[in-house]
């Protein structure tokens, strides 16, 4: 049993004063105690806030951050963005991906994120070839987990096609592909290497519609059991151009119309979205995985938040391609985004609320639903995934209560996240995660190995 003692801590019906969270040995919250005076705890901070949820990671792709930003000869975008990305993982190992996600995940949680959903679609050797050991790269992301302590949604990729109609894929997707037989087994072997972390769930993720055909998605859907899936969809124009010529629907009319989408659904992106389509997944009761850096870094274009949330619409955040990783900075351009549109301030939020407030719950409890797991409150029975944040940090001072994350998420940064515990352990104390120092110099033997290729 370990004890924690905050000063303040936002639990699910709103901030209490001098607060004690017991963790049981298998890292569960197994009671809160408010107005305790004086706990004798085995750490004792200031203000405590739930872990927020990362509901949408490519971990190697952290490895490749900041080398597409040069512009080419044609008009950048996605597209273009995804041929250096080939490029980049021509040549990456297990071992390589296992050094990637363990900076990344180091990066993650000094940052407040302390669960990942790791979309991960790079399986097979250079060649296309399976692994002797098929489930290899999950095993990689799996030891990093390990080693770092963020808490595991497994998400194997189902990717079969190049594009819509069944095309073929091409040379550099080879590393991705798998028939729906191979697929099943990779699952099992995800499966079973996720047994031996602590909570870790596994669901599914068809990759997108232009990379399934429909008789395939529905093949595999039910591998997911009862974990999460989460699709691509809607994230380019040009992608739902190309589904309205091959079905004469745009992509996510296409996915409510053909699947059962519901609770266990994980839309990401969703970025292009028309009025019908937006309030059918508001009501279906799946999630939309926004990821605003790298929405905004791809040029995608703009989720309508505003619209989506008033009509019940539920939110989760990620960080995607992992091109900058703060929590803060995921929530604030997402709002950010919206008064660039409108012109106007404050939009997620309601008349006389806290938009950081608003933004954190609707996150929390989106990330939850997406990750298939118990995480996201300060609460009886859930995982004691906990950040606790520095009141002298100077976006903070004089700030109480919901202005303590108005301060974080729009006047500070990573900084003010100061201890971070993932069930009930603690793997960030004074803003340093304790494998800080190993990781970033496995990641710099590795990147130089890779990009000296």
């Amino acid at each position: 049993m370990t004890s924690l003692y905050f000063d303040h801590a936002l639990l699910p019906d709103g901030w209490a004063r001098n607060v004690c969270i017991d963790v049981d040995g298998r890292g569960t919250i197994s009671a809160v105690t408010t107005n305790v005076e004086n706990a004798a705890a085995d750490h004792q901070g200031r203000i405590a806030v739930a872990g927020m949820p990362n509901i949408h990671s490519h971990a190697f792709q952290r490895a490749m951050a900041g080398l597409a930003e040069t512009r080419g000869d044609s008009e950048d975008s996605f597209w273009t963005w995804r041929q250096i990305m080939y490029r980049f993982l021509e040549h990456l190992t297990p071992s390589d991906l296992a050094a990637i996600a363990r900076q990344l995940y180091v990066e993650m949680l000094e940052a407040g994120f302390t669960s990942i959903a790791e979309f991960h679609y790079l399986h097979h050797d250079p060649e296309g070839r399976p692994y002797d050991d098929i489930g290899a790269m999950s095993a990689s992301l799996a030891e990093a987990a390990a080693e770092t302590g963020i808490g595991m949604t497994f998400l194997p990729v189902f990717y079969a096609n190049g594009g819509f109609d069944g095309a073929p894929a091409t040379a550099e997707q080879r590393r991705f592909i798998n028939s729906p037989e191979q697929f099943a087994n990779l699952v099992d072997r995800v499966r079973n290497i996720a047994g031996n972390l602590e909570d870790a769930v596994v669901g599914i993720a068809p990759h997108s519609l232009r990379a399934v055909t429909p008789e395939s998605l529905s093949e595999i859907l039910n591998l997911a059991g009862d974990g999460p899936i989460h699709i691509h969809i809607a994230e380019q124009l040009a992608e739902v151009e190309a589904c309205i010529a091959w079905s004469g629907a745009r992509p996510v009319q296409w996915l409510m119309d053909n699947v059962g989408v519901d609770e266990q659904w994980c839309l990401i992106h969703a970025t292009h979205m028309a009025d019908s389509e937006r309030v059918s997944v508001a009501t279906s009761g799946a999630v939309v995985g926004l990821c605003p850096i790298t929405e905004a870094n791809l040029g995608d274009g703009i989720f309508d938040a505003q619209a989506y949330m008033k009509e019940g619409g539920r939110f989760a955040i990620g960080s995607d391609s992992n091109i900058y990783i703060g929590v803060a900075e995921e929530l604030r351009l997402l709002e950010y985004s919206q008064r660039l549109r409108d012109r106007s301030r404050n939009r997620l939020t309601a008349s006389g609320s806290s938009t950081g407030r608003s933004l954190y719950d609707q996150a929390l409890l989106g990330g939850e639903m997406g990750s298939g797991r118990k995480i996201g409150r300060l609460a009886t029975g859930y995982r004691a995934d906990i950040v606790s944040l520095d009141g002298d940090h100077p976006a903070m001072i004089c700030r109480h209560g919901d202005g303590w994350l108005d301060g974080w998420l729009f006047a500070g940064d990573n900084r003010v996240v100061v201890d971070v515990w993932t069930g009930g352990r603690q793997v960030v104390a004074g803003g340093r995660h304790h494998a800080r120092q190993a990781a970033i110099q496995s990641f710099r033997t590795t990147l130089t190995q890779i990009l000296e290729k």
